[in-house]
């Protein structure tokens, strides 16, 4: 009997110690799945965040480029065009031309879209505004229609802005 009370003895000790070993390899792999759940959560946090600083960003800078043209065209009507002029308009187009690269790089297609679409008709009445200053405007381009196209310019940014809201959460 000796030998069957130590086999018995030998079980008991090995469940005991098995039980613990699969308690603490449960409770690991509890904490594993916890910690991958944390740094998934704050990596959407981050994405978040990298996503609302761009887009407010580029947002601004859309908005300072619309309005720098928008001030270049007066002075070209009014008084002629300074050097500070250029240099206040080149500078609106090259925030936006950096903020719009960035964009290029973190927004989801529906926000990329209306921002492209905002790129296009920024830099295209940049040009022409540039030709009209040069004096070489192209077919059918005036200050008229540099005018036009710079005022039709705050429709696609409405449609940037509420897809950039809509990709938020926000509203």
């Amino acid at each position: 009997m000796e030998i069957g009370a130590m086999v018995i003895a030998v079980a008991g000790v090995a469940g005991t110690l098995g039980g613990a070993l699969l308690t603490q390899r449960g409770a690991a792999r509890a904490k594993r799945r916890e910690i991958e759940l944390v740094r998934a959560h704050d990596e959407i946090r981050e994405n978040q965040a990298l996503r609302r600083s761009c887009y407010t960003e580029l947002n601004r800078d859309a908005r300072q480029f619309t309005t720098a043209l928008n001030r270049h065209l007066h002075a070209m009507r009014e008084r002629g065009v300074e050097e500070a002029d250029r240099a206040a308009l080149d500078a609106a187009k090259d925030a936006f031309r950096d903020r719009y690269s960035e964009a290029q790089m973190i927004a989801p297609d529906p926000v990329l879209a209306p921002a492209t679409e905002v790129h296009h008709a920024l830099t295209a009445v940049y040009g022409q505004v540039k030709r009209l200053e040069r004096g070489t405007p192209g077919p059918g381009e005036s200050m008229e229609s540099a005018v036009a196209a710079q005022q039709g310019i705050w429709g696609p940014l409405r449609e940037m802005r509420a897809a950039m809201r809509a990709d938020l959460g926000v509203g």
